[in-house]
Formats: C-alpha cells, sequence, structure tokens
C-alpha cells in the first residue's frame, strides 16, 4: 500500500462527524470553526517504540494510549475534546498493524467526540505524534498556577498501577492483567476534568508521576505542599508491593497513572467526591498547600519521605 492509499482505508473516518469541522483528512489543511466564546485548548504528545511501549507492544493499545494521553492533558484543564491530528512514523508499511491501531484510536475517538482532522505518515522508526484540541471557555480553563494556601490536594484514582505492570515487564515477569490495562489503556479523565471547573483552583495530569506533576502546580503557584503517604490510594496489588519494599517511589515517582492532581478549598470536598463517584471515580484527598516552596512527603510515623527520584524525565533517564 501506499502513503495515500493506507490513509484512506484507515483514516478518513475515524471519529463522529462534527458540525465544526469544515474539511478533515484528505487535503492540504483542516477547516476548522472554533465556536464563539470558547478558547481552544491544545496539546501534543509523542510516544516513540522502545521508550514509550513496547515495540510488540498489541497496536490497538498504542492506538488507544497514544490518543489517551492527549485526552488527559485536555482533562487537565477542563476542556471538552474536539478534534485530534496524527503523525504516524512507520518502519514499513504494514497494513494490518495500522488497521489494528487505527481501531484503538478509533474506540477512544468515538466515545469522547473527537473528530481525527488531519496528520502525515511517513518512513521511519516507529513513533506516534497525536495533537489534540479542546474548547474551554476562556474564565472556566483550570491551570497550574492557582492553589492557594489552606487549599486539599486530592488524586483521582489509584497511583502506581502502571508503574508496577512496567517494572514487572522489564524484569520478564508475569504481570496482573489488571495493572497492564492500566499501563496500555489508560482512562483519561475527561469528564472529571470538566466538572471540576470552577471548584479546582489548580490541575494537572499525573503522567509523569504524583510528586513531579504536583511539583509543578506547585512552582506555577508558588506554594509547598505536604501529602500524607498513607492517604494515597492504592491499589491491593500496589499497596503490597510498597508494603513489602518500603519504596513509595512507586506510587510517587511512576509514570504513565493519567490520573488528576488538583487542589481546591475543603469546603468543596465532598461535593467533588460525588460528583466523581457518579462518575465511577473515586477522589482522595491526599494532602493540603502550605507556604513556603516544596514538597514533603510524611511517613505514617510522621518521619520524612525522601524523594531520591521525583518522576519521569526524557533527558535524566
Amino acid at each position: 500500500m501506499s502513503e495515500f492509499d493506507l490513509i484512506r482505508a484507515c483514516f478518513t473516518d475515524v471519529g463522529p462527524c462534527r458540525s465544526d469541522v469544515g474539511l478533515g483528512v484528505g487535503d492540504d489543511c483542516a477547516l476548522l470553526e472554533v465556536p464563539a466564546g470558547q478558547s481552544l485548548a491544545v496539546s501534543m504528545d509523542t510516544l516513540v517504540a522502545g521508550t514509550h511501549f513496547f515495540s510488540d507492544c498489541d497496536p490497538s493499545a498504542v492506538g488507544y494510549k497514544s490518543l489517551a494521553v492527549g485526552l488527559s492533558d485536555l482533562a487537565a484543564m477542563g476542556a471538552d475534546p474536539a478534534w485530534s491530528t496524527l503523525a504516524l512514523t512507520l518502519p514499513r508499511v504494514d497494513s494490518d498493524w495500522v488497521r489494528e491501531f487505527a481501531t484503538g484510536y478509533s474506540r477512544l475517538s468515538k466515545p469522547y467526540g473527537m473528530r481525527l482532522v488531519g496528520g502525515d505518515t511517513t518512513c521511519g522508526p516507529l513513533s506516534v505524534t497525536v495533537q489534540v484540541h479542546g474548547f474551554v471557555p476562556p474564565s472556566a480553563a483550570v491551570r497550574r498556577g492557582g492553589a492557594r494556601v489552606g487549599d486539599l490536594v486530592c488524586v483521582s484514582g489509584t497511583l502506581g498501577d502502571a508503574g508496577l505492570a512496567l517494572r514487572h515487564l522489564l524484569a520478564g515477569e508475569a504481570v496482573d492483567p489488571s495493572l497492564r490495562r492500566r499501563l496500555e489503556y489508560p482512562t483519561p479523565r475527561v469528564e472529571l476534568g470538566r466538572r471540576l471547573r470552577g471548584l479546582a483552583t489548580a490541575m494537572i495530569d499525573i503522567s509523569d508521576g504524583l510528586a513531579a506533576d504536583l511539583g509543578h502546580i506547585l512552582d506555577a503557584s508558588r506554594v509547598a505542599a505536604e501529602i500524607d503517604l498513607m492517604k494515597l490510594p492504592l491499589s491491593p496489588p500496589v499497596a503490597d508491593a510498597v508494603s513489602e519494599s518500603s519504596d513509595w517511589g512507586l506510587p510517587l515517582a511512576s509514570g504513565d497513572d493519567y490520573e488528576l492532581c488538583f487542589c481546591l478549598p475543603a469546603e468543596r470536598l465532598m461535593q467533588v467526591k460525588d460528583f466523581a463517584a457518579s462518575l465511577g471515580c473515586s477522589v482522595a484527598q491526599i494532602g493540603v498547600i502550605r507556604a513556603g516552596s516544596g514538597l514533603t512527603c510524611r511517613l505514617p510515623g510522621g518521619d520524612i519521605w525522601p524523594l531520591a527520584q521525583v518522576g519521569y524525565d526524557h533527558f535524566l533517564q
């Protein structure tokens, strides 16, 4: 198949039709309309074989996750998903691989109303770049820089599952299917992020590890935070791993959780927990914002856990 045969066969009808898409895949540019009164939220992520996914990973999972990481960024701004573009670099034409990839990508596009509107295909080492676009009222976007002293620090879901799955895979060990699913098929918290508009004072998605990503909120807001490690929401396998090794680095510094970390006034916590539960998502309050700078992690006895590794950094690994 040629490049253009591949595009026509796999990518011309990904995601639902949208009235704000005047022209999508198949021309030099997409023609798109941003609704009146909305800001355009845009984010881009690249996934590289051997770094972000194993080269023998199920192509459907690669397609799904490549869009999920962008959707998680939109969730962190409280944005409604709209469009995506895709740049796919392939070492060779493998139409079966690409069809499965497109199936996984489309599987996530449809429920979130995202239309694939353009992109590029090229030959080279296997990598995927996705740009996502969403809408949010200008005054409603939740940024990293709004946390205030006294706010509670909260997270959605559980932490460290994907990191534990990756640890087992790298060691050649059997992996709990639920953990592997968390690694390869993360759930972007889009609706939770949207519902947090006007409630959360600051928010970020946890992609590089809780400590690193919460640190971005602290830097942007010019505040400090103290978290209670016993309040971290852990799945049974991760709780067992931490108990056996006494290594809190797993939930603190593992990447690929794609949960939301956010801050909010204490009086809003129960409201948030209630509507999160209605969405099938748990929310845990893990700490509080303080004056100053930096992150302090308290052990059960009150001692401070030393953050030897803050989180993932592409150029420091």
